[in-house]
């Protein structure tokens, strides 16, 4: 029978965490638990969609738990309902103690609540995933990886494999990640300090955005292992699995050419924001469209809503260089490849106003490609 006290924003703070597995609406009703295992030097909590899961260790290490383990055991208790009570009680600390019948009873302060449990049985086993050789990453540079590609994922459920972010691993330490939604595409690779095995896998962009959101940036390193149908990301305390993206990803490489006929470099943040001034009248419009016209002696964007109004701007350049083009093109994507850049600049690669165009950073140092398909216009 499960008994210990510990601080409760700490507490609220690992059961938030792990709730992020924890779907709202769970085909599996026992999937909306929230598993707790006490052991003699630790508390582990689990929460799983049945897509992702997590597990979060507090070990009685931790100074901030303030965490006095007296007696062990498992239970089960409904997330929500649960992470609720316990954001709600008075005290600094929470003692929390099973009684008969799978009951617990929660004391913080003057407050007693008693919440009826579950066996913890009825939880279903998280698969194992070997923990042998390790890639380890940098959790900063995992998660800046994220930023640069899963925005350009696609959240169409029609062809699941472009839901996810492909990365692959070559030659022990070559790596690519890239996301596409067959309208856009976002490429980040790098060269690894460390060699591990080679690997070519397909993960949810949803789950690496909960990634991103669950491994807070005072986690330096994550280690990272695969399975032939999941992945772990695992830090000191933290577990986390999913499951990853079965069938093949297109072979986006042959989509990148070295061939362009013109080349503008702008200030992202100038770009940006007259894209964005832009997206706001086509918006309005059917096709939504922004046209872009590169001429000799000036770059200008036009939006033409018969609904709303139109808008005509001449855009600030740093250089540009090549043969006049109009193009037309979703600003949307424009700008959410732009807030994906960390350069100042950036330099964009035409080639016809029928075939994709290429960003990149201004610097270059990133090894950063993105590539916009424009659209059909009268």
């Amino acid at each position: 029978m499960i008994k210990f006290s510990i601080n409760k924003s700490l507490f609220l703070q690992a059961l938030n965490a792990t709730k992020r597995a924890i779907a709202s609406k769970n085909a599996i009703p026992i999937l909306s638990t929230i598993k707790i295992v006490v052991m003699d030097k630790a508390i582990v909590l689990t929460g799983s969609n049945g897509q992702i899961s997590i597990e979060n260790t507090i070990p009685i290490t931790n100074e901030n738990a303030g965490l006095l383990i007296t007696s062990p055991g498992a239970i089960l208790l409904e997330a929500n309902f649960f992470i609720n009570i316990i954001s709600s009680l008075p005290d600094l600390t929470l003692d929390f103690e099973e009684i008969e019948h799978h009951q617990v009873v929660l004391t913080s302060g003057k407050s007693e609540i008693t919440l009826k449990g579950k066996h913890v049985d009825l939880y279903p086993r998280l698969q194992e995933v070997a923990t042998d050789s390790p890639l380890i990453l940098e959790t900063k540079l995992l998660k800046s990886i994220i930023s640069e590609t899963a925005f350009a994922a696609s959240l169409q459920e029609s062809r699941p494999i472009l839901t996810g972010v492909h990365m692959v691993l070559s030659n022990h330490n070559e790596f690519k990640a890239v996301a596409t939604d067959s309208h856009r595409m976002s490429q980040r690779k790098l060269t690894l300090e460390n060699n591990s095995n080679d690997f070519d896998v397909v993960i949810p962009s949803k789950s690496l955005r909960e990634f991103s959101a669950v491994f807070a940036d005072d986690i330096e390193k994550v280690e990272v292992f695969f399975s032939p149908s999941q992945i772990l990301f695992r830090s000191e305390y933290i577990s986390f699995y999913t499951r990853l993206l079965e069938g093949n990803y297109p072979d986006t490489d042959r989509l990148l050419t070295n061939h362009f006929e013109t080349e503008v470099v702008f200030t992202t943040a100038i770009l940006r924001s007259a894209m964005e001034r832009a997206h706001l009248i086509s918006n309005a419009t059917q096709n939504g469209t922004v046209k872009l016209e590169i001429t000799e002696k000036s770059v200008s964007a036009h939006v033409n809503s018969p609904e709303v109004g139109k808008v005509n701007e001449e855009l600030d350049t740093l250089s540009q260089t090549g043969s006049d083009l109009t193009i037309s093109f979703n600003p949307t994507y424009l700008i959410e490849a732009l807030k994906a850049l960390k350069s100042e600049t950036v330099t964009i690669r035409f080639i016809s106003p029928v075939r994709p165009f290429t960003l990149v950073p201004g610097d270059d140092s990133e090894n950063f490609i993105q590539l916009i398909t424009p659209v059909r216009t009268n």
